[in-house]
């Protein structure tokens, strides 16, 4: 499905309805299972990474973003940059989806000569704005695409995913100030607060809270929700998609569970990176397969 830029619902109201609700969880389902099936080729990756970005990927990329299924490189699409860039093995089977590469790619998911890498290659991928890997780059590389759409009058609007840990990248908040003092009411920034990063807790590594308030002394405007309660993550990035009178960055810190989706996964920092054996992703897909998230 291609998604557009979407007009209030009922009065001011831009809460998606039901069918779309359920089409949505749909979707992250789909992300959290082709993961499942394309580390099990690759035999190495970052699962709980995705799981717990599934419902914010789902709703950007099948309802917020303004995209058109099978042209990747059309001049009005929205952005998006991913400083996580482990999270690309989610992203791959929604730009297949989208009809922006052969889904066949899919299968040849890390083997050698598939374009389809560990971490996302603007070069090679179409879909990808970004090359993405060393952590702390991605705000910088969205400020770039945003002055750019300043520049030349064109209409998009600029999303960039950055993992919780990212926030101990300095380079984060050199970015934050020049977006702000630069009034890029067209970016937003979304923080995957799954309180995890490869080390251990994100807070025993280097704390990082209060983080809202972080953001808000920079310069932004400042959005908390529940990272996977689809139907509250849909209307937020619709409204702030829609919203041309803001003149700040606005920054939607998403409060989420690593892993979620897999019970055993969820918040085990030692399932950042890891390779389930056949019967256990045989138990993870049927675990997927019987909630709703």
């Amino acid at each position: 499905m291609t998604s557009q830029p979407v007009a209030p619902a009922t009065g001011n109201s831009y809460a998606p309805d039901q069918a779309t609700i359920d089409r949505l969880r749909e979707r992250a389902q789909f992300i959290r299972l082709e993961t499942i099936r394309l580390i099990d080729i690759a035999k190495t990756g970052h699962y709980t990474s995705v799981f717990s970005a599934a419902e914010v990927f789902s709703a950007l990329y099948y309802d917020v973003m303004k995209l058109r299924k099978g042209d990747p490189k059309r001049d009005g699409r929205d952005r998006f940059t991913i400083g996580k860039g482990h999270a690309a093995v989610g992203l791959f089977p929604i730009y297949a989806d989208l009809g922006f590469f052969p889904k066949e790619w899919l299968d040849d998911y890390t083997r050698l000569g598939s374009p389809l890498g560990d971490h996302p290659d603007m070069r090679k991928v179409p879909g990808v704005d970004f090359s993405s890997g060393s952590i702390g780059h991605a705000l910088s590389n969205a400020i770039g695409i945003t002055l750019a759409q300043r520049w030349t009058g064109k209409d998009y609007t600029v999303f960039c995913m950055m993992g919780d840990g990212e926030m101990q990248e300095g380079q984060v908040w050199e970015a934050a100030l020049f977006a702000a003092q630069n009034k890029l009411g067209r970016l937003i920034g979304i923080v995957d607060r799954n309180g995890f990063q490869l080390d251990g807790r994100v807070d025993d590594v280097m704390a990082i809270e209060p983080l809202d308030e972080k953001w808000r002394a920079f310069g932004w405007e400042v959005h908390t929700v529940n990272g996977h309660d689809i139907a509250a993550v849909t209307e937020l990035l619709r409204r702030l998609r829609a919203d041309d009178t803001r003149k700040q960055p606005a920054m939607v810190i998403s409060k989420t569970v690593k892993g979620k989706g897999v019970s055993y996964m969820e918040t085990e920092p030692g399932w950042h990176l890891g390779w389930l054996d056949p019967s256990d992703a045989e138990a993870a897909v049927a675990e997927i397969k019987s909630k709703v998230i």
